[in-house]
């Protein structure tokens, strides 16, 4: 019998009527001769509410009953879904992350899953038992709970597929699948029917909100099988509606640039006069990957007189703050000055087939260059070029870049 594991966002589960919506789904899986296992998120806003709460209380994420206060959100949605479900006459019951056990490691607020023993959820779906799972949410081996960060129920979902060796994960959200850039901003954007892990985890890295990295990660690792699909549409994942996330194999013709992405929640930290010496990057970025920041686009001056150089590279917009506490305790930077520049996008375009074809780059910077755009730093790699460029250009760049690329042709 195929097993399928289904994951419902917030907005697909924002009130009880959307719940009841989403349920109707499961069961239409189940009558097709599927074992549906779900996993949901908190209704929308719910967590954000539930981080103000926090706020009010500390400022912070030092302490672990943040974890437990912000967690309690899919706490409510796993139950009511689990209703909605034995009101349509399905056996059902809610799982939390503790009693899975999804076990984790203890970095609170953005832990990383270690392992899910399968056994109690393998169990209850050859009984015939629906579960459902709170997402987000982690344990650590001691006991404490403890909370994925930002996207972490679509982890969650991956990780469950993974244990539970499911044939396909379903991510239900509130766009119909993957496009080749943001519809809002560009109307002319279609739809891919099917997309690479690789494309696909360097465009949610880079700024696509469809699925978040780490799920991507997870699922190209694990060779689980994904689909981005609306919840508000009347079919379900087993018809394949949506966007399918497959290995590279699996696609006969391969675009050269299949997406243009952005990022408006990066900012770009400059260290003048870094000491020239072999450890300095080590002694810059070990601090701050010890502090969970993500760092991007490292970018080092040559130095002209051996003495010292200047080392740009880029962060999330919200870690300010955290970077330059961490920055300003490193005894190699005493005598140097920190830049900080919030007013910065991250354009990229993304296609399996630059690995096999010259010209992209020329391409990319003729266009920005044509629109008077300037370029602050490039970083590269075999399927995506990515820049940074002034803020108030990021519309222009993306418009101007997806008809460069032809990537509105053929629009849904």
């Amino acid at each position: 019998m195929p097993r399928i594991i289904v994951k419902f966002g917030g907005t697909s589960v924002a009130d009880p009527a959307r719940i009841e919506r989403a349920a109707d789904k499961v069961v239409a899986e189940v009558k097709r001769g599927n074992q549906v296992g779900v996993v949901v998120s908190a209704m929308a806003g719910v967590t954000n509410q539930l981080l103000d709460y926090c706020a009010q209380i500390q400022s912070g994420m030092e302490s672990t009953d943040y974890d437990a206060v912000v967690a309690s959100g899919e706490q409510i949605t796993s139950g009511l879904m689990a209703l909605a479900l034995q009101k349509r006459g399905m056996k059902s019951k809610s799982y939390m992350g503790w009693q899975v056990p999804i076990i984790s490691n203890d970095q609170h607020g953005r832990a990383r899953i270690d392992d899910i023993p399968p056994a109690i959820l393998d169990d209850a779906l050859n009984d015939d038992i629906i579960p459902v799972v709170a997402g987000f949410q982690g344990i650590t081996r001691e006991g404490r709970i403890t909370t994925l960060g930002r996207g972490g129920s679509d982890t969650t979902a991956v990780a469950l597929a993974a244990a539970l060796k499911a044939d396909r994960c379903d991510i239900y959200t509130d766009v119909n699948g993957v496009y080749t850039t943001d519809p809002r901003m560009v109307p002319a954007a279609k739809k891919l029917p099917l997309i690479t892990y690789e494309e696909m985890l360097e465009m949610a890295a880079l700024g696509a909100k469809v699925l978040h990295p780490r799920s991507v990660e997870l699922a190209m690792a694990w060779n689980v099988p994904l689909q981005v699909l609306s919840s508000f549409e009347e079919t379900i994942g087993s018809d394949l509606p949506g966007t399918q996330v497959v290995r590279e194999e699996d696609i006969v013709e391969k675009q050269i640039v299949n997406g243009v992405t952005y990022a408006r929640n990066e900012a770009k930290v400059t260290l003048m006069s870094v000491p020239d010496k072999p450890g300095i990057a080590a002694a810059i970025f070990a601090p701050l990957g010890k502090a969970g920041v993500n760092v991007d686009m490292i970018i080092q001056n040559i130095s002209p007189d051996g003495k010292s150089t200047d080392m740009t590279f880029t962060i999330p917009r919200d870690d300010t703050a955290l970077v330059e506490s961490v920055l300003k305790d490193l005894p190699d930077l005493d005598s140097g000055e920190i830049r900080m520049d919030a007013n910065v996008s991250k354009i990229s375009v993304v296609g399996i087939g630059m690995s096999s074809h010259s010209g992209v780059a020329t391409t990319m910077f003729s266009t920005l260059a044509e629109r008077g755009i300037n370029i602050r730093a490039i970083t590269t790699s075999e399927i995506k070029i990515s820049v940074l460029i002034a803020e108030e250009y990021t519309e222009l760049a993306v418009r101007a870049l997806h008809a460069a690329f032809a990537l509105d042709k053929d629009a849904a």
